[in-house]
C-alpha cells in the first residue's frame, strides 16, 4: 500500500517507510515534531495530504474557503499570495479535495521586526478536529522562520468565534493584543493576536534565517522609544 507525503518540518524530513515501520524511534529521532507526530499519524492512516500552494491550488483552495467561511476573497488576492511569498499550505484528502489550506504572507513593515501575518485559516468541517489546522499553521510558520527569520506571527478572528479561539490561544499559545471594533464588514469585532516564534524555533531546532539576528535580544519599546 502507497502512503501520501506528508510534509514534515524540516528537521523531521524521513522515509515514510521509516514512519511507518517504527513509529515510536521516528518519534525519538525527531524530538522536534513533538505532540504533533500523533496528529501526523493520523494522517497517514487517512490518506492525508498536506504540502505547499502552489498556483493551481488555487480555485479549489477558494472553493474551500467559500465552504467554510463569510469572510471571502476575489482569486486575485489568492494569486497576490501564491505569487509573492511561498508561505501558503493546503490539506488533500484521498481524492485529491483540498479540504483545508493556510493562506499566509509576509508583513512589509520598515518599522516593525520581520513578522508573519495569516491571511485565512479554514478546514472543512468533516476534517475538523484531526490537528490539520495546527499542521497547517505549524508549517507556515516554520517556513516564516527558516526563509525570512519572522520573529513572530499575527492574524485576526472573530470575538464570538470560540472554536478558532481555543486553537489560536490554548494550542498555538497566540497571546490577545487588542480588540479591534467593527473590524469585519458585518460590524463584528476581532481580537487582533500575536503568537511569537523565537522561543518556539528554538525549541523545535529551526534554523531561522540570519541566525545572529534572530535569537538577538531586542530592546523592549516603551512609550515608542527603546530601552
Amino acid at each position: 500500500m502507497s502512503f501520501p507525503l506528508i510534509i514534515f518540518p524540516t528537521c523531521a524530513l524521513a522515509r515514510k517507510n521509516e514512519f511507518l515501520s517504527d513509529n515510536r524511534s521516528f518519534a525519538s529521532k525527531h524530538p522536534c515534531l513533538g505532540s504533533t507526530f500523533f496528529i501526523v499519524e493520523s494522517l497517514v492512516e487517512l490518506k492525508m495530504n498536506i504540502r505547499r500552494a502552489t498556483v493551481d491550488d488555487l480555485v479549489k483552495t477558494q472553493h474551500c474557503n467559500l465552504l467554510c467561511l463569510p469572510e471571502n476573497y476575489q482569486l486575485k488576492y489568492y494569486l497576490y499570495h501564491a505569487l509573492s511569498w511561498p508561505l501558503s499550505y493546503v490539506a488533500e484528502n484521498h481524492k485529491g479535495e483540498i479540504v483545508g489550506y493556510v493562506l499566509a504572507k509576509m508583513e512589509e513593515d520598515a518599522e516593525d521586526e520581520p513578522h508573519g501575518h495569516i491571511t485565512s485559516l479554514a478546514v472543512r468541517r468533516e476534517y475538523r478536529r484531526l490537528g490539520v489546522a495546527r499542521l497547517l499553521m505549524d508549517q507556515t510558520a516554520r517556513l516564516m522562520v527558516e526563509m525570512y527569520g519572522a520573529r513572530y506571527v499575527s492574524l485576526h478572528v472573530r470575538v464570538t468565534n470560540r472554536a478558532a479561539l481555543h486553537l489560536y490561544r490554548d494550542v498555538l499559545k497566540f497571546d490577545v493584543m487588542d480588540v479591534e471594533a467593527k473590524y469585519y464588514a458585518d460590524g463584528e469585532d476581532a481580537y487582533a493576536m500575536k503568537r511569537p516564534l523565537v522561543q518556539w524555533a528554538k525549541e523545535n531546532d529551526l534554523e531561522p534565517f540570519d541566525k545572529e539576528s534572530f535569537f538577538k535580544e531586542k530592546p523592549q519599546k516603551v512609550n515608542g522609544k527603546q530601552h
